[in-house]
């Protein structure tokens, strides 16, 4: 009985010592995999030339957008052209029915022969009377009567001969035509709509694309930074020295034409804080239309430049950190200030980094400070592929 027992006892303290073993085992397994140091993707900072495209959200205007009125009342009696049709200078657009014209200058055409007739009555006295005058068989004051009736006569006639002119004039507007070669707006009238010089809406606008200009704003801040960044001494100098830009349109394909940013607003916009510029483009074939929206590309020439991708930054009260890779293999959270304008993609580092740095450029979100990594370098150019020269 007492040997039973002593076998039970060396039966239980073997498993509580294997037990125990294993928990030992698995408690240091864990603390193992708790500390592992994580590899993180760094990059070594490098100073390079670059071309950065900053793009500005841009609204598209023809060179002229010009709404035809009509400067008559009438109903408009024929349209010969449809919404969307290129016409020329001088293409008839609209006829309006306007049959008082053609009455008024029926009527000044037969006031015309009566005050010619009646010239050339009073150019009859006056003939009559001269030799009388000069033969002194009546006085002078008959011929000078003569003459005067003669002058009032041609006056008269000079008279039906203005209100002709401007009856034909009027006639002339009940055809509408294009003040210059362009596109074909909406036309909101049909055949009998009466329409007159009042009329809120117009006939339609002609828009003359053969050069689009693309206006977009700039901040007070990038105002600036461009002032002392071209070079140049006045606006227009400096606007010269900006290379040709790109027009990118709505569905992101790049329009095939290099334009010119020609002018910019000498006032900033109080409300906005911002300076409206124009960017011009030809536009061959007439492919962008006026009232289209896209985005206008700038490149920007940084020599010597720092470039960090935004990724590799975290944001904390409006300024911005990236961690720096220490000798020791852990991070520092570093503050840094870049460039205010940007591509979208990368940062150009003014301050806060050095040549030769290495910085944590993914996973930043789910580090700390002072936490222990483990770097993996690597290239740099395949991360700046897009704006290196």
């Amino acid at each position: 009985m007492a040997k039973t027992a002593y076998l039970l006892s060396a039966a239980s303290l073997a498993a509580l010592l294997f037990f125990s073993s294993c928990g030992g085992n698995n408690q240091q397994a864990a603390g193992t995999q708790a500390g592992a140091v994580k590899d993180y993707p760094v990059i070594t900072i490098q100073q390079r030339s670059a071309t950065l495209n900053n793009e500005y959200p841009a609204t598209i205007e023809g060179q002229q957008n010009i709404e035809i009125r009509p400067k008559i009342d009438g109903y408009i009696e024929r349209i010969y052209v449809d919404e969307g049709a290129t016409v020329k200078t001088g293409q008839l657009l609209f006829q309006i029915s306007a049959p008082q014209y053609e009455q008024q200058v029926r009527t000044a055409e037969a006031t015309i022969k009566i005050a010619r007739a009646d010239v050339n009555s009073a150019q009859m006295q006056v003939n009559k009377v001269r030799p009388l005058v000069e033969k002194n068989i009546i006085s002078k004051y008959e011929l000078e009567s003569a003459q005067f009736t003669l002058e009032a006569k041609q006056a008269a006639l000079a008279q039906a001969q203005a209100t002709f002119a401007n009856a034909r004039t009027n006639l002339g507007y009940t055809q509408v035509t294009s003040p210059v070669n362009g596109v074909v707006g909406t036309i909101p009238y049909k055949i009998g709509s009466l329409v007159s010089s009042t009329t809120a809406q117009p006939l339609t606008t002609v828009s003359n694309i053969g050069k689009i200009y693309a206006y977009f704003s700039i901040n007070e801040k990038q105002a600036l930074a461009f002032s002392r960044n071209t070079k140049g001494t006045t606006t227009e100098e400096r606007l010269a020295s900006i290379p040709p830009v790109s027009l990118i349109l709505a569905d992101r394909t790049e329009f095939p034409q290099k334009g010119r940013v020609e002018t910019a607003s000498g006032m900033i916009n109080t409300q906005t804080g911002s300076i409206r510029v124009r960017a011009t483009f030809p536009n061959p074939g007439n492919i962008v239309r006026s009232g289209s929206s896209g985005a206008v590309r700038i490149p920007v020439q940084v020599d010597s430049a720092m470039l960090i991708p935004q990724k590799a930054t975290y944001e904390i009260q409006g300024k911005l950190f990236v961690y720096l890779v220490e000798n020791t293999g852990t991070v520092r959270s570093t503050e840094i200030q870049v460039m205010g304008n940007n591509n979208g993609q990368y940062y150009v580092v003014q301050r806060g980094l050095q040549p030769g740095n290495k910085i944590v450029v993914e996973g930043v979100a789910t580090l700390r400070e002072g936490a222990a990594i483990k770097p993996r370098e690597v290239s740099a150019d395949s991360l700046y592929r897009q704006v290196l020269q």
